[in-house]
């Protein structure tokens, strides 16, 4: 457990953990080219398939190259129950001898090296042994105008592939296809890149380019169940008073006013919207990206839905209070200055009994849907 130890020290510990209990009794094909990539790569990555087996995740490793029997005996050295499937990838009879594999407990490993990454061959084996997802570990990335790109709906592949500069769209094309014919999710990862495994299935944001079929990030409204989480996720900023306290009683009484945002099903921000109907107009409130996910437009995609709900139930004209965030209301989402007076009697009253500083910023509508 030590590698994912040390995922969990750089990365919010709740962040690692809240993937052990998804990725339990789940069937995870991984796909290796093992006569190209550096040993130590290798290595490191079937120590880390050995974690991820002691976590109960069912491991299908196929070989996409070099010596199917040096990478078999590799895992025994590592500890992997794994065994061999006798037949190849492409053989009619691979998925009734994987599935008794995985059926005993083992790991099976199979030969693969007569197929492309994610040739249609790999993905009838795929989705006949029921995987959730599928990781090739391979000599070239697919990189997106440079760089790897987490989520890609795989919707959205034919389009990006036209408007981006894209290395290895064939690979990313592939990718998109099995997600249409029922593979949840297809990784594709640097496999030169020591620790890379652990580092793209351990984080939301990943290090790899991941295409998906479902939705990966989504904005919701809140649960009764995400309350604790939503509290827990507050609290740092309630308590350096960037955010107004509450309770779970405060939150499960207006809970219809939260929305969370989640990525691969797992909270990473809120906002609230709480209107005042009389008065035609409502507060863009709880406000909130945990650190790990700064930087990445989070906040602004959270308050455009909160708008959004606002022109839904009829309200022209949104409100906001904060301390410490008022560039980001004034410059990145053209709020206007404002003050207390502008402010529902109700939430006046609220505001100057509370004794905090907070400013006040504004934002009239548009009814197209665009900030005005």
């Amino acid at each position: 457990m030590c590698r994912i130890a040390r995922v969990a020290q750089q990365n919010d510990v709740r962040e690692v953990l809240q993937y052990i209990p998804q990725f339990r009794g789940r069937v995870f094909l991984v796909l290796i080219e093992a006569g190209l990539l550096p040993e130590p790569a290798i290595a490191e990555t079937l120590l880390d398939l050995a974690v991820l087996e002691d976590l109960g995740v069912k491991l299908v490793l196929g070989v996409l190259g070099g010596d199917l029997k040096d990478l078999y005996d590799w895992t025994l050295e590592c500890e992997i129950m794994s065994a061999r499937v006798s037949v190849p990838l492409s053989d009619p009879g691979a998925v009734r001898e994987t599935l008794e594999i995985l059926g005993r407990g083992q790991s099976a490993v199979i030969d693969a090296s007569a197929t492309g990454p994610l040739d249609p061959t790999v993905v009838d084996f795929a989705l006949g042994v029921g995987v959730a997802k599928v990781i090739a570990l391979l000599e070239d990335d697919v990189l997106i105008d440079g760089g790897p790109a987490h989520a890609v709906p795989a919707s959205d592949v034919a389009d990006l592939i036209e408007k981006s500069e894209v290395q290895g769209a064939d690979l990313l094309t592939a990718a998109a296809a099995a997600c249409a014919r029922g593979v949840p999710r297809v990784h594709v990862l640097n496999g030169r890149r020591q620790g890379v495994l652990v580092d793209e299935l351990f984080s939301n944001e990943g290090v790899g380019t991941m295409v998906h079929a479902d939705s990966y990030r989504e904005i919701r409204p809140l649960r009764e169940e995400d309350i604790p989480e939503l509290l827990g996720m507050i609290g740092r900023a309630v308590r350096r008073t960037k955010l107004v306290a509450r309770t779970y009683e405060d939150i499960q009484a207006r809970i219809g006013d939260y929305r969370v945002m989640t990525i691969d099903g797992n909270v990473v921000g809120s906002v609230a919207l709480h209107g005042y109907e009389a008065e035609a107009c409502a507060e863009v409130a709880c406000l909130h990206v945990k650190q790990a996910h700064e930087g990445r437009g989070y906040g602004i995609e959270l308050v455009r839905h909160a708008e959004e709900l606002a022109r839904d139930r009829g309200i022209p004209r949104v409100f906001a209070l904060t301390n410490r965030a008022a560039d980001f209301f004034q410059h990145k989402l053209g709020y206007s200055p404002a003050t207390v007076d502008d402010l529902p009697l109700a939430r006046r009253r609220q505001f100057e009994a509370s004794g905090r500083d907070s400013l006040v910023f504004s934002h009239v509508l548009s009814t197209s849907g665009s900030p005005s």
